[in-house]
């Protein structure tokens, strides 16, 4: 992504969002955006020299957003998934702990807990 195009973006959208999500797709329908967001895969910090596997994503979560332009926005967040490839566990980021230890804005922090209740 070129970087005026990230920056418009990160303008538009949670604060620090693209740090943790890649844009998939935009669909507008009539007067509704539709913004459909993936995890990176970055494995979660306690995993960080585990063996992991990404093993695609969980069913992806809506979100209402503020709106851009009159048009309401809603968010289609899809968390990653890993298996430990010693234990056979599956795993996912702990977005309360991310919100707690990360440096992130209130804003996108509020927006976590929001999801991923």
């Amino acid at each position: 992504m070129q970087d005026a195009e990230r920056k418009l973006l990160s303008l538009l959208m949670p604060e620090g969002l693209l740090e943790y999500f890649q844009i998939q797709e935009v669909d507008q329908v009539e007067d509704q955006l539709h913004i459909y967001l993936d995890e990176l895969n970055i494995p979660p910090a306690d995993y960080q020299s585990s063996k992991l596997e990404s093993k695609g994503f969980m069913p992806s979560t809506e979100i209402s957003d503020f709106p851009i332009r009159g048009q309401k926005v809603t968010l289609h967040v899809r968390r990653r998934r890993w298996t430990v490839l010693d234990s056979g566990e599956i795993i996912s980021r702990d977005w309360n702990l991310v919100q707690q230890g990360a440096r992130m804005t209130t804003e996108f922090g509020l927006f976590l807990k929001k999801i991923f209740r």
